[in-house]
């Protein structure tokens, strides 16, 4: 009788609030329709309430002060239509599934507790005098996440709040019904938790706020140092929380930072897409996304090739020679390590007295100021003035020396030749904008010798102009030379540098001349290429961006760190991770980012061990790969024995797949088999594709949909599917050490079921 009664009690309340977010939802269409139609009028009527008067100074300032109301005025009025739209989206989040939980209260001092109903959004009631729905990232909210039945605590802007809780209640509420309700003293109940669990996998990240655990709770709501490190276990929910705590922190700090202030660093474009639909979800926009390799391309693709992480993974991974495999892997690994930038501070220091690198000027073909004479400019300067100091003299004095060039080139015989080339629509238009920058008027046109003189003016103006803008930007600076120079074994730089060069130096060398003679910039280049460029023409920051998020940080090397840390000097920064899915070569023999000595004293770290992605026969089959005991934990969540079948070869491999696959399709939505690279791939799409209907994932693959795809290991980071079917872990195929953590992470993005093949004799990890 009272379960019943009080599930009638919270119908009503459920009712209560449906009502009040449907009421709320009308009268902001209503606002919204009228704030569109005022938008409307306000573009239709601008030049109509504004009154243009140029006649003197006083006048142009009355109608620049009109002009600019009024642009404010619609501004104003589009974003309150914005405003609205947004909120209208809120409300239907909130009719679907109004709150998911709800804590009674009662505070140290008071006499009746407070029901606190927990949900995506803030609801005030009709009279916006109580609150309905407390927002999940509300202080008060933080109490359902941290805290059993009994004592509990929560932090204000000003105090600490101390009471009892004296109930803690949850729902299941889909599509404005209320499903189910149970009163739990855990942080969130097994039933709600294994009901979300065993949904099948979606082609997006899901953001379930109802199942947030206490130590995901800290990690959301850390405010506490510059930086936080989250090392989490595959599958413990490190990137949704990461995205949870986006979204409490534009909460939180709602008058300090917008979502544009944020930045999150990414694998690739996939995982990109993955992702992007949490934050609309939770009410917020969206941040912005980067990957390390799209800022290398930004700043350097125009001028070189640059090789994709993946593309060098690859390239690894397909290396059957181990004497050449060791040799790349010792590069990579150099290039990656602090060790490595230390080496380039000191060239950068011998640098500044002798060796800095420049290009000729070239005008039509001719040298009109050639690299030495720049060079000499250069160092007659005093060495003690830094280097992009000195380059931004050396780039004045070279516009002075083009603007002499210009007024030389005039009266050469090469522009009268093009004034006597210019067609009448080009003549025109030159003649034009002369009138109209008023070097002359319509009484001197017939003036010949003062029209020819204007024009060849403009002529040299344009064609000097490219040249201009490149010295503007500093091209003349031989950045490419400069860094190669630092690998010529016949420079004498080395002589210098000799404590600083590691074993092995003659062979890096050798590993990366070929390419930078090519132009092409390799992935393990990048970031010092970058680190160099910022010491010699001056240090590039952002400083808009307040917080930064690294995820699937166990693939990015000090150095990059470092550069990002250079880039965005006023940024906060979250490191995600998991040191046993550490997929790139560059981190092999260098401190993972998930180090807190990386980061001083201002780091704090928190470990997650839990796993709630796979089911506890998955994790028990995959923890056995690591070599070491890892701890990691399995939510109780039981399903299918992961299986591991030999095949004597492709033929019989490529059968028991389709197979596989078909008996699937009939239960899951997202289905995944995974091969080592994408070289692997493309052979067994070719072979598949005319018997299941399988999407091909590569590096340039933005998206994917549900159904079935194949992939390599290293473009399924941080996504999850509802099975996975290993194509090949043969001894032939995964049988370097190193390959170990590459192996596990394929693994782990299984959530119901894990299906292993192999051609002959399975790969060492699987031998438990």
């Amino acid at each position: 009788m009272e379960q019943q009664y009080e599930r009638t009690e919270e119908n009503q309340y459920l009712v209560l609030c449906l009502n009040t977010v449907d009421h709320k939802k009308e009268e902001l269409l209503q606002k919204e329709k009228d704030v569109r139609d005022n938008v409307l009028t306000l573009k239709k009527t601008f030049w109509d309430d504004v009154r243009v008067n140029l006649d003197t100074p006083e006048d142009i300032d009355e109608t620049y002060y009109a002009i600019k109301q009024q642009a404010e005025l619609l501004s104003d009025s589009q974003h309150a239509q914005q405003r609205a739209i947004k909120d209208v989206k809120t409300y239907d989040r909130l009719l679907q599934s109004p709150y998911f939980a709800r804590i009674d209260f009662l505070q140290d001092g008071q006499n009746e507790p407070l029901k606190i109903y927990i949900g995506v959004a803030t609801l005030m009631d009709e009279d916006n005098e109580n609150i309905l729905i407390y927002d999940w990232r509300a202080p008060i909210s933080s109490m359902y996440y941290d805290y059993t039945p009994g004592p509990a605590t929560y932090e204000t802007a000003t105090d600490d709040i101390q009471g009892e809780m004296l109930l803690k209640r949850q729902f299941i509420i889909k599509n404005g019904q209320l499903q189910s309700m149970f009163n739990t003293g855990l942080t969130i109940g097994d039933d709600l938790l294994l009901d979300i669990l065993a949904q099948n996998a979606n082609e997006h990240i899901r953001s379930i706020v109802a199942t947030i655990q206490a130590e995901q709770n800290k990690i959301i709501r850390h405010v506490n140092t510059p930086y936080l490190i989250v090392e989490g276990v595959a599958g413990s929910g490190k990137t949704a929380v990461a995205l949870q705590r986006v979204a409490y922190l534009l909460y939180h700090y709602r008058d300090q930072i917008t979502a544009d202030q944020i930045l999150l660093i990414t694998p690739n474009q996939l995982f990109n897409q993955y992702v992007h639909t949490v934050l609309p979800d939770l009410g917020e926009d969206n941040m912005q996304q980067l990957t390390f390799s799209e800022y290398a391309t930004k700043r350097l693709g125009r001028q070189f090739q640059l090789e994709y992480p993946y593309e060098q993974l690859e390239s690894l991974l397909t290396e059957k020679n181990d004497l050449l495999y060791q040799t790349k892997l010792t590069t990579i690994s150099f290039k990656a390590s602090l060790q490595y930038r230390e080496l380039m501070d000191k060239y950068i220091e011998y640098l500044a007295d002798d060796g800095l690198l420049f290009k000729n000027i070239v005008f039509r073909g001719e040298r009109i100021i050639t690299a030495q004479e720049i060079a000499e400019y250069f160092y007659s300067f005093n060495a003690t003035i830094p280097i992009p100091n000195r380059l931004q003299l050396v780039k004045e004095w070279l516009l002075q020396q083009l603007s002499k060039i210009e007024k030389t080139e005039r009266t050469k015989e090469w522009v009268e030749e093009a004034s006597e080339l210019l067609d009448i629509e080009e003549y025109t238009k030159t003649y034009s904008e002369l009138l109209h920058e008023g070097r002359f008027s319509e009484n001197t046109f017939d003036d010949f010798e003062q029209e020819r003189k204007k024009i060849a003016i403009q002529i040299v103006k344009k064609q000097l102009k490219p040249l201009r803008q490149s010295v503007k930007q500093l091209k003349f600076v031989h950045l490419l030379g400069i860094y190669r120079q630092l690998f010529d074994m016949n420079y004498t730089i080395h002589q210098q540098l000799q404590n600083f060069l590691p074993d092995h130096w003659e062979e890096i060398c050798q590993q990366t001349l070929p390419n930078l003679a090519k132009r092409i910039i390799s992935y393990e280049d990048a970031a010092p290429f970058l680190y160099l460029q910022d010491k010699i023409e001056g240090q590039r920051t952002n400083t808009m961006i307040r917080h930064v998020l690294v995820d699937e940080a166990q693939d990015y090397s000090p150095f990059q760190l470092f550069v990002l840390q250079q880039l965005f000097p006023r940024a906060r920064m979250t490191i995600l991770g998991d040191g046993h899915q550490t997929i790139h070569p560059h981190t092999f023999k260098n401190p993972s980012l998930l180090t807190p000595q990386l980061y001083g004293e201002q780091a704090e770290k928190i470990i997650l061990t839990k796993s709630y992605r796979s089911t506890k026969q998955i994790i028990h089959l995959t923890s056995k790969i690591l070599h070491e005991n890892a701890k990691v934990e399995a939510f109780n969540r039981t399903g299918s024995e992961p299986t591991i079948t030999i095949v004597s070869n492709e033929i019989d491999l490529m059968e028991q797949l389709v197979e596989k696959i078909n008996s699937l399709s009939l239960n899951f939505e997202t289905i995944a088999v995974i091969c080592k690279t994408e070289q692997e791939c493309t052979k067994v799409f070719e072979q598949m594709k005319d018997q299941v209907d399988i999407q091909l994932i590569t590096h340039h693959t933005n998206q994917f949909k549900k159904g079935i795809l194949l992939l390599p290991a290293y473009m399924a980071k941080g996504i999850e599917f509802d099975a996975v079917l290993i194509y090949n872990a043969s001894s032939a195929t995964y049988f370097r050490e190193t390959e170990r953590n590459y192996f596990y992470t394929a693994c782990t993005r299984a959530m119901h079921e894990l299906h292993i093949y192999s051609i002959n004799e399975l790969t060492h990890f699987l031998k438990l």
